[in-house]
């Protein structure tokens, strides 16, 4: 059976969709679910404003419009970031979905450590490009 996050407001949306998401580290249970827990930390601390959903079977992170994905594989945690291509990286994050003309994703995997100031600033680009533009 498939999760939703579709309830009678955006308050509940919210919160069933921050539960699922905490049940999906949960269930993960090893580094990925740790992985994902850090990268949920860091998506907060960059944006507090941040909105969690649940789209797509995978955590989504929003801020006038989506900002990035939260997917678990066996051996990688991905975020892929919707407008990726049109976000500057000079940390060199992004190593996945480099050719494609729109989205950009970074494969986290075990036991590599998260540069916790890109990846923030990497956030804080994506929320900017979508304020931007509404």
């Amino acid at each position: 059976m498939k999760k939703r996050a579709t309830t009678k407001n955006g308050a509940e949306d919210q919160k069933a969709a921050a539960k699922m998401i905490d049940e999906r580290i949960k269930e993960l249970g090893d580094w990925r679910g740790k992985t994902l827990a850090q990268i949920r930390a860091l998506i907060k601390q960059a944006d507090p404003d941040v909105v969690e959903e649940w789209k797509w079977e995978n955590p989504v992170w929003s801020h006038s419009g989506i900002i990035c994905t939260g997917e678990s594989y066996k051996n990688a945690v991905k975020t892929t970031f919707i407008k990726g291509a049109s976000l500057p990286d000079p940390s060199g994050l992004f190593n996945s979905s480099l050719g494609g003309g729109t989205r950009r994703a970074i494969d986290f995997h075990d036991g590599e450590k998260i540069n916790e100031q890109a990846f923030k600033d990497l956030i804080r680009s994506a929320v900017a490009l979508n304020t931007a533009r509404k």
